[in-house]
């Protein structure tokens, strides 16, 4: 598996961007969000890579970030999302605002994403809050973690946290490195994501 792909930045498409390194030119498939943000083309990037291998096909996509790459990863465990469709999802939507709607079952604004209906939704929901609680009890019976869980705001952030991937101890350490008392909840995600991106 390919973890990362750092070098310089060749061409920039609508879907793909080319990186070469050591003459060897990789085309990676991109949200445009992630197109938009990796930089001009003759300089040095950092992209982290999913790559997907099928019968007929094997294809590497990038992400500017860590979070973007676990939300890709969550996108495509649901069924009926595919690759193309959780770049497009990412083309609209940030991670945090992605894990906040899953968290608090808002289907009104993953139906606003394209090609995303009501039942898709509703089904993204389901199946994303599952992930999660199956994730959290299997590390609880693990090693139990101490909950700093002390209002609703936290509580949500730590859920949306953990929709886009990241371990419950993980969280928990992040949060406690925050003053969360006049942050909203989407700025306590933010706020998270910086303390587990380091």
């Amino acid at each position: 598996m390919i973890s990362y792909i750092k070098g310089n930045l060749e061409a920039k498409n609508l879907d793909n961007v080319v990186i070469d390194v050591g003459g060897i030119g990789y085309k990676i498939f991109m949200s445009i969000n992630s197109i938009e943000r990796i930089g001009e083309i003759g300089t040095i990037v950092k992209v982290h890579t999913y790559m997907r291998v099928r019968e007929d096909d094997i294809s590497l996509y990038g992400f500017c970030t860590n979070e973007e790459l676990r939300m890709f990863e969550q996108l495509i465990g649901v069924s009926g999302v595919g690759a193309k469709s959780a770049l497009t999802i990412l083309s609209n939507i940030s991670p945090s605002s992605f894990a906040l709607a899953i968290i608090s079952g808002d289907v009104n604004t993953l139906k606003s994403l394209p090609g995303i209906g009501a039942k898709s939704a509703q089904r993204m929901i389901l199946e994303l809050k599952d992930k999660m609680k199956t994730q959290d009890a299997i590390q609880t019976e693990i090693m139990p973690t101490k909950t700093i869980v002390t209002n609703d705001k936290v509580r949500d952030a730590v859920e949306a946290l953990q929709v886009l991937g990241y371990a419950r101890k993980d969280i928990d350490l992040a949060i406690s490195n925050i003053d969360t008392k006049d942050l909203s909840v989407e700025e306590i995600i933010k706020q998270g994501l910086k303390y587990l991106g380091m």
